[in-house]
Formats: C-alpha cells, sequence, structure tokens
C-alpha cells in the first residue's frame, strides 16, 4: 500500500461515504412518500436500499480511518423534486446510484495495483452497484420490454 497516493484516496473514500450517506436520507425520504396499492413491498424494498447505503457508508469510513484520514461529516447532493410518483423515485434513484458508481470507478482507478483491499472493496462495490442499477432499470421498463430503460 505504499504505492498509493492516500490523501487521493481518502478524498475519493469521502466523496463515495457521503453519497452514500445521502442515499440513507434519499431512501428513508421516499420510503416515507409511497402510496397505493404497492406501497408494502415498495416501501420495504426503499427502506432496505437505505440500510444498505448506511453499511456501505460505513466501510467507506473505515477506509478513511484506515488510511489515516478523518471521515467526512457532510452528506452528498439531496435533491428534491417535490415528485413522488414511483417512476420519479425511481429515475431520481437511478441518477443517484450512477454517480455514486463513478466514485466507487474512480476509487478503483486510484488504488488499481497498490491496494489489494481497497481495490478488492472498490470492485466489490462496482459489482453491486451496478446490479442495483440494473434492477432499477427493470423496474422503470413497461412489462414485456427488454431494451434497458432510457430517457
Amino acid at each position: 500500500m505504499n504505492d498509493i497516493d492516500k490523501q487521493k484516496a481518502i478524498e475519493v473514500l469521502n466523496k463515495i461515504l457521503e453519497l452514500e450517506l445521502a442515499g440513507v436520507v434519499r431512501y428513508t425520504h421516499y420510503s416515507l412518500m409511497v402510496y397505493g396499492y404497492n406501497r408494502i413491498p415498495i416501501v420495504s424494498w426503499l427502506k432496505g436500499n437505505a440500510t444498505e447505503s448506511l453499511a456501505h457508508a460505513d466501510k467507506a469510513g473505515e477506509f478513511v480511518t484506515m488510511l489515516g484520514g478523518h471521515p467526512s461529516l457532510k452528506i452528498g447532493p439531496l435533491l428534491e423534486t417535490e415528485q413522488h410518483d414511483i417512476g420519479d423515485i425511481l429515475r431520481e434513484s437511478l441518477e443517484h446510484e450512477s454517480t455514486t458508481l463513478a466514485a466507487y470507478y474512480e476509487l478503483l482507478d486510484v488504488t488499481e495495483g497498490k491496494s489489494v483491499p481497497l481495490e478488492e472493496y472498490a470492485r466489490e462495490m462496482i459489482l453491486m452497484e451496478e446490479a442495483h442499477l440494473d434492477e432499477v432499470n427493470k423496474m422503470l421498463r413497461k412489462p414485456g420490454d427488454m431494451e434497458p430503460f432510457s430517457e
């Protein structure tokens, strides 16, 4: 781990920490704003995402302290569109998850070949975020649509 740019890694990890904490706030808020016949499974899914985001934030913070850094107390951007249709919530989620995924790719770029623990962490999180994006994308498709959702 001697070859790693620790300051850059800490900077990216803190960005990830902030984005994941924003995910906690977003998904908790979204879970409170769901109404209608399918409320129970959607609220459960959103609360699960909030819990997962908190675990991801915690892990990023642990890596910050492992590198000798100070975990950020900031929270990433929170967009309130006042649109609470399930489709709107999923599109906002897709945007947020894409931003978070980009941060994990940035971490991979900083750590690849320089730190096995951080590189493996980045790869694991990229896999999870890609799977989550795919799940949200499929939720945004109309039944029978095989092509990925795009605006």
